[in-house]
Parts: C-alpha cells; structure tokens; sequence
C-alpha cells in the first residue's frame, strides 16, 4: 500500500494539514460511463488547491491516463482518491485488476496504445505503482510549493557580432569597422 497516509475527514476552512496528515479534497468510485465527468471534477478540485497552468494540466492528463487503464485493465473502473499533504497534491488511483507486467517503458512507434503509465510518469515525474492482494493502486504526486526561479540574467552584447543584422552591433551603435579577424570592435581593441 501506500505510505502516503490516508485522506482524513477534514474539510475546508479546518486548518491546513501538519506534514504527516492528509486533507481529502475527492474521492470517488469510477466506470467508463464517468470518466469525462471524472476529469473535469478533477481539474477543478486541482485548481481550487491552488495549483494552475501548465504543471496542474499536466497532473490532470497524467491521472486522466491512469483512470484509463483502470477501466481497459483493471476490471473496469475503480476509485481515485485526491487529497493534500503538506504542500503536495497525491492522487491514488486504485483498480481491480491483475497487474500483469506494469513496466513502465515507452513502446515501439508502432505499436497502439501502451503509454498511459509512460505519460504519467513522464508527466509529473512520481508515479509508484503498488500491487495489492486485490489490484493495482497507482500514485501521482505534484508539488504546491511555487518554484523559484532565478531572474534571468543579463547578457552584455556590445562588442559581439549580430550575424542577424548584417553585422551591425545590437542596439545600432557605432563601435567601429571589422577588425581583421573578422570581429567588430572599436579600434585599438
């Protein structure tokens, strides 16, 4: 099983969840009839957690693929369970089926179908499969915590050819004709 803890009866406005406690925010059986249904509960839930653009839409996706396989190979449906920890959003979704080979490899281009757990993986980066007595449960795991990033630095360019310009310095100054090797640069440089 997991050792991510289970949702807990918290609902909104109880404080936010120490590190080791979980707050449910979905949990909820699956069949193929509610897969669309399914998904965009799921993007809404996500985004009301705080979790938007690009990474949020990619952790959707990625559970939507895992939801898939439950229906095509896991008997057919099964339950998928969202809840917060700390500042992560865990998702298990968990299914009936055998488990067969649950390699997670990308498949040859021509073969149909087979990427589901490859997408998820690739998608967000922390996907665990666990087999249990009764099934398979599979885990997704996204960050809350913004990313920090650097500003970008500045780049000096006086001085460098601009191959894009004809040669000209960025920004249309004047530093001087090509030195013999070809550089610009004023003269005496």
């Amino acid at each position: 099983m997991s050792n991510l803890g289970r949702p807990d009866a918290s609902g909104p406005g109880d404080p936010s969840p120490d590190e080791d406690e979980a707050t449910s925010l979905l949990s909820v059986p699956f069949t193929a009839q509610t897969v669309t249904a399914l998904r965009h509960q799921l993007a809404a839930r996500i985004a009301a957690a705080g979790l938007t653009g690009d990474v949020a839409e990619d952790l959707v996706l990625a559970i939507h693929e895992l939801v898939t396989n439950a229906v095509l190979h896991g008997g057919g449906g099964g339950r998928l369970d969202l809840f917060r920890q700390a500042d992560r959003l865990v998702c298990e979704v968990t299914d009936h089926g055998r488990g067969g080979d649950l390699t997670v490899n990308l498949p040859a281009a021509n073969t149909p179908g087979g990427r589901g757990l490859w997408l998820a993986h690739h998608l967000t980066g922390a996907l665990t499969l666990t087999h249990r007595p009764d099934g398979v449960t599979a885990t997704v795991i996204a960050s809350l915590a913004p990313t920090q990033t650097a500003p970008p630095e500045v780049i000096a360019t006086q001085g460098l050819p601009d191959t894009v310009s004809g040669g000209r310095p960025l920004g249309g100054g004047t530093l001087g004709p090509l030195r013999p090797d070809g550089a610009e640069g004023r003269p005496g440089l």
